[in-house]
């Protein structure tokens, strides 16, 4: 095994190593290019140049081909915290006034103090769908519910 095998072969793990510290899916492509240089180092005796040119090679191939895949599977923007809440419906079960600065719903089986967009009273019992937050307060707005004819 050459200095040049060994080169590669180390820093194959080390890229590997910050792979699995960042888990960011960009050094692996760059620890299996260094491991094609390794291989290519091994099995033939070619300059230095050319396998750092196979090294660069593969490398940019694959994070151009699999990076845009990767960040497509992992960026995912699901909601997980409060904001899951904003375009739900809930219930009022205390009345919403914006004179007393008091109401509450329940929403996604969560009891959440609230206050009307439009600053209009909107009574227990009524539909409401949660527009934002503002603090503590989720911001609805009334759900106008067709009348059975």
């Amino acid at each position: 095994m050459n200095a040049y095998t060994v080169f590669w072969l180390v820093l194959t793990v080390v890229f590997g190593v910050v792979e699995a510290s960042t888990a960011n899916l960009t050094t692996i492509w760059m620890a299996v290019a260094a491991l094609a240089a390794a291989i290519v180092s091994a099995v033939s005796d070619i300059s230095a140049t050319f396998q750092l040119l196979i090294f660069a090679i593969i490398s940019a191939l694959l994070v151009l081909v699999t990076r845009p895949l990767a960040k497509k599977l992992t960026s995912k923007n699901i909601p997980t915290n409060a904001d899951r809440i904003i375009d739900e419906k809930g219930i009022v079960i205390k009345t919403i006034s914006s004179i007393e600065n008091s109401g509450q719903i329940k929403v996604l089986g969560q009891i959440w103090s609230a206050k009307s967009d439009s600053d209009e009273e909107i009574h227990q019992g009524e539909t409401v769908v949660v527009k934002g937050l503002e603090g503590v307060f989720a911001v609805v707005e009334k759900v106008e519910e067709l009348q059975k004819v």
